[in-house]
């Protein structure tokens, strides 16, 4: 099954309650949200209470992305403010221990996953897929809403899915950047079965028709 995880970094906050409720009712499976810290990206969004906050407005997952450059200080935070997954980056500095980050996150009783800049190589996963329940394949450059989808990154969504699959673990491959009725089918036939949607679904007219239509395939 296709999971649709809107991302709500374009949405207004000021009506952020409103949206959450609009998305659960629109068939939204996870509510992405973009933690981004000014370091590690050049964007400052919010922190452990916005998402404490969001948890209070739903039941949805929460599918917290940690654009932050060091996580292991956090981690416990947005644990205990509702986060179910937590991801972070290969690439910030706390991820020269990147198997005790991610056992930080088990061990806060949430779901880990591993994000991967456009232009990170995949390889750097081999000795942790033991420890992922999701590998996030970022096809845009993380930073700001709104981006065109690097076509690329379609090779590593397909490495990294098939890879999995080989070595027997159970992983979900979700891909955040660019994605809308254009793009969804050919990140879904690459091997992804959770898309990170903001614009496409957040500024769409219908929310529910186009959660649907990116589930099957970008098809209205």
């Amino acid at each position: 099954m296709i999971k649709i995880a809107p991302s709500i970094l374009t949405a207004d906050f000021a009506f952020m309650g409103d949206t959450i409720k609009e998305l659960e009712k629109s068939g939204a499976d996870y509510i992405h949200l973009d933690v981004m810290d000014g370091h590690f990206v050049p964007n400052i969004t919010f922190g452990s209470a916005f998402v404490k906050g969001i948890r209070g407005a739903t039941n949805l997952p929460l599918d917290v992305h940690l654009m932050i450059d060091n996580p292991t200080d956090y981690i416990d935070d947005f644990a205990s403010s509702g986060a179910d997954i937590i991801t972070v980056h290969t690439e910030c500095r706390s991820a020269l221990h990147l198997n005790r980050l991610l056992v930080q996150i088990k061990n806060s009783g949430k779901k880990a996953g591993v994000a991967l800049n456009p232009a990170t190589n995949p390889n750097v996963l081999e000795y942790i897929y033991e420890y992922l329940d999701l590998i996030l394949v970022m096809s845009v450059n993380p930073g700001f809403g709104g981006q065109k989808f690097i076509p690329e990154a379609l090779r590593k969504i397909e490495y990294v899915a098939n890879r999995a699959a080989q070595i027997g673990y159970k992983i979900e491959i979700e891909v955040d950047g660019g994605i809308n009725l254009q793009t969804a089918k050919s990140v879904i036939d690459a091997g992804a079965n959770v898309l990170v949607a903001g614009n496409a679904v957040i500024s769409s007219n219908n929310m529910k028709e186009t959660i649907t239509a990116l589930r099957e395939g970008g098809l209205l």
